[in-house]
């Protein structure tokens, strides 16, 4: 029987993946804000007050009219009369008249008639109840009016979008206390292979730890997935499709680590198929490391089968697990983040496939460099070694050293 029945581009293979799944996200729950870091929001999510609430200065400093500090210079400065000073969270108790002002910190409140701060190193103390001005300043300079920062109505954060810091301190800001995500996606994560035991056990001759239930349970958690682990299955065609029957009800996803090589053992192709509808669509991808794999979707549930070298796993987990747990929250596909560097060594490449390969970045003279590592397969330990991935196109041969390339930062 031949190799592969068809080998498919790796973005055509995830576009029939994605093209056969719903749009996310798959449920919504409601958490407290500063609970809700990392999460996808489900709602659009609007502002319900300006930001800020009332004019505040940006400075230490002097409230002023602005038009009272035109001309102001350290040899001839300007004459200013102390009202009082602004207290921290009250209101102004004063008005700001031509020729007087008043102290302000920053983030006080900006007395009614002040339209400018003079910074506190722009003034000098004359006699008592009096300031000079060193130096002018315009209407507007080292303050923030109401609304500036955010109007209401204005759109603060769009559904899809992921929870940074900054957006948690902002919903606080607008006094919004619970925000609506997406649920975390369970991701089964099956291990299938005779000859796999528990890390905690000590291998006997021939037997290897399950490396890929966790670190794909890791990878699963970094985008924003549930890794459920479901422990290992034996090499037999009936005990696979038990344990996907039994999976398959509960979990958003499944993987399935081992047994997509298409040799005489390979039976987790067949077994997918007759699980549901429309069952496998992908099975070999024009990609190094990972060709083997298998994408799949049956009743609407995604199942995709990665080879069981724990470096092909990996790689292909970040090229189509991580977009599949991404639609299913709904998620605003991110950007794969990339840098320029300098290749140190020659990339042979087999013209007609992609090629992936990891390389460590260094600093010399200045410039980045990308340094290619080689290593011999089933190496976890070599990946760990990586900054990133260098792809090397379908249409190429390789890449030559001293070549500039994009180097995916992923790992």
């Amino acid at each position: 029987m031949p190799e592969f029945l068809t080998l498919v581009p790796p973005a055509e293979a995830l576009n029939r993946l994605l093209d056969n799944l719903p749009p996310g996200p798959i449920g919504v729950e409601t958490l407290p804000v500063p609970a809700a870091l990392d999460r996808v929001v489900t709602q659009t999510v609007l502002a319900v007050e300006p930001l800020p609430a009332f004019s505040r200065s940006t400075v230490d400093g002097y409230a002023v009219l602005a038009p009272d500090t035109h001309g102001a210079s350290e040899t001839l400065p300007a004459y200013l009369k102390i009202l009082g000073e602004v207290g921290m969270g009250s209101a102004p108790k004063f008005r700001i008249a031509r020729g007087s002002t008043a102290l302000i910190h920053t983030g006080g409140m900006l007395p009614p008639g002040a339209d400018a701060v003079v910074m506190l190193e722009y003034t000098q103390q004359a006699r008592p109840g009096e300031i000079e001005i060193l130096r002018p300043v315009a209407s507007g300079e080292n303050i923030l009016l109401p609304g500036e920062d955010v109007q209401p109505g204005q759109v603060l954060i769009p559904a899809g979008h992921t929870l940074r810091p900054v957006e948690i301190g902002g919903l606080m800001a607008q006094g919004l206390a619970t925000v609506v995500v997406s649920r975390r996606p369970r991701v089964a994560i099956i291990s299938s292979g005779d000859e796999l035991i528990s890390p905690e056990c000590t291998p006997a001759p021939g037997q290897v730890r399950d490396i890929n239930s966790y670190s794909l349970a890791a990878l699963v958690q970094k985008h924003g997935g549930e890794p459920v682990l479901c422990g290992i299955v034996p090499d037999r065609p009936e005990s696979l499709a038990e344990e996907l029957r039994r999976v398959l009800p509960e979990a958003d996803l499944t993987l399935v680590t081992a047994g997509s090589s298409a040799s005489t053992r390979d039976f987790t192709a067949s077994v997918i198929q007759q699980i549901g509808a429309p069952g496998v669509l992908v099975h070999g991808v024009n990609v190094k490391p990972g060709k083997p794999t298998i994408l799949a979707v049956c009743d609407g549930k995604p199942i995709i089968g990665l080879p069981g070298n724990p470096v092909s796993a990996l790689v292909i987990a970040e090229l189509f697990v991580a977009p599949v747990i991404h639609r299913l929250l709904g998620r605003i596909p991110p950007q794969v983040g990339s840098i320029r560097a300098r290749l140190t060594a020659n990339l042979p490449s087999q013209a007609g496939r992609e090629d992936y390969f990891p390389v460590r970045l260094t600093a010399q003279s200045g410039t980045l460099q990308a340094e290619p590592i080689f290593f011999k397969s089933n190496l976890i330990f070599s990946l760990s070694g990586a900054d990133g991935l260098v792809c090397i196109p379908a249409d190429a041969t390789g890449l030559a050293a001293g070549e500039w390339v994009d180097v995916r930062m992923m790992l």
